[in-house]
């Protein structure tokens, strides 16, 4: 038990209190939850101008910052990119010493300090402005170095830090990681993101395999689909769906066009009800005009189709009604799309 581990840590134990912690944790948020919200009185035309600037831009975002809300423009940075909106994190420090050569006049940088007087970041502030470049600020002094500098103020600032010392930062960084991700949802909304679009961007992921993943992807084809012609007895249909592992098998014509489908469903059905299987044809028992997909369709869109008819295997056909292939749950799990 993880109660047991700590007890069997070294350290003095009388200056712990479990109470104080949850009640400082709760505080935390409140402070955090408290500079987050009051975010939205400060902004206003500057933001909906760094917006525009952004989407005007015809290089990058060049998200820039030290320590702390270095780390967060990292997150920002990612998270514009996987937006639609290409950025990149460029380290202060660095960029005086040949980073600079990153940024160009067509890029727009986003530079983070709170106390918008980073010794890095105001080496390069000079540079900057001789390159040209649409300086955005996010920084909690307004009257800072590098508000001085910036074409647009985001102002960042919170009332107290949640460090019990007011000293690490901790609900200023929450306040600047919240604003990042304010600038990316405007930016999304107004180039008409959709989740096709994060998708892929995100092709490992969830979402990209849902959306991009189709059902020519995932199905069996040529010889692993199993199928039988309408005069197979229900010998030869059992055994082709043994054979091929897929808990059911396509009957077709002599030009390959769909007829029917038979499952093990089917088949558990018809011998309950006692009748002789034995001069059956696959044509006797097959279920006509089945439920099927074209190859184009998405992955998720197979998944859907079992779950809303409770079966767990489809038939892909092409336009003409000629088999093409076939899945199954299993292979929608393979695939991680279920």
């Amino acid at each position: 038990m993880w109660l047991d581990r700590i007890k069997r840590m070294t350290f003095d134990r009388s200056a712990f209190d479990p109470a104080q912690a949850v009640a400082l944790a709760r505080k935390t948020f409140e402070i955090e939850a408290a500079a987050v919200l009051g975010l939205g009185a400060r902004i206003g035309p500057e933001f909906a101008g760094a917006v525009q600037a952004i989407l005007h831009c015809n290089g990058r975002v060049v998200v820039m910052g030290m320590g702390k809300s270095g780390h967060i423009g990292r997150k920002i940075a990612a998270t514009l990119a996987s937006t639609g909106t290409p950025a990149m994190f460029v380290h202060p420090g660095e960029a005086s010493h040949g980073d600079l050569g990153m940024i160009t006049p067509a890029d727009v940088v986003l530079a983070i300090s709170n106390s918008g007087e980073s010794a890095e970041l105001s080496a390069i502030l000079p540079t900057l402005r001789r390159l040209q470049v649409m300086l955005v600020a996010l920084t909690g002094s307004t009257q800072s170095s590098l508000a001085q500098h910036a074409d647009m103020v985001l102002d960042t600032s919170v009332a107290q830090e949640a460090c019990p010392l007011n000293l690490a930062p901790t609900a200023s960084t929450t306040a600047q990681l919240a604003m990042g991700d304010a600038l990316a949802v405007a930016l999304l909304q107004a180039r008409g993101f959709k989740p096709e679009d994060f998708a892929r961007s995100h092709p490992g992921g969830a979402l990209g395999r849902k959306l991009l993943t189709l059902v020519a992807d995932v199905m069996r084809q040529g010889d692993a689909v199993p199928a039988v012609r309408p005069h197979a007895s229900l010998g030869e249909l059992m055994r082709e769906m043994s054979v091929k592992g897929l808990g059911a098998s396509a009957v077709t014509d002599a030009q390959h066009r769909l007829l029917g489908i038979f499952t093990d469903g089917d088949l558990r059905r018809l011998i309950e009800t006692g009748v002789d299987l034995r001069a059956m044809l696959a044509a006797d028992v097959m279920h006509a005009n089945p439920r099927t997909l074209m190859a184009s369709a998405l992955a998720v869109d197979a998944a859907a189709m079992m779950e809303q008819h409770r079966i767990t295997s489809v038939l892909v056909t092409d336009a003409a009604g000629h088999l093409c292939g076939a899945l199954n749950s299993n292979d929608l799990l393979r695939a991680k799309v279920i």
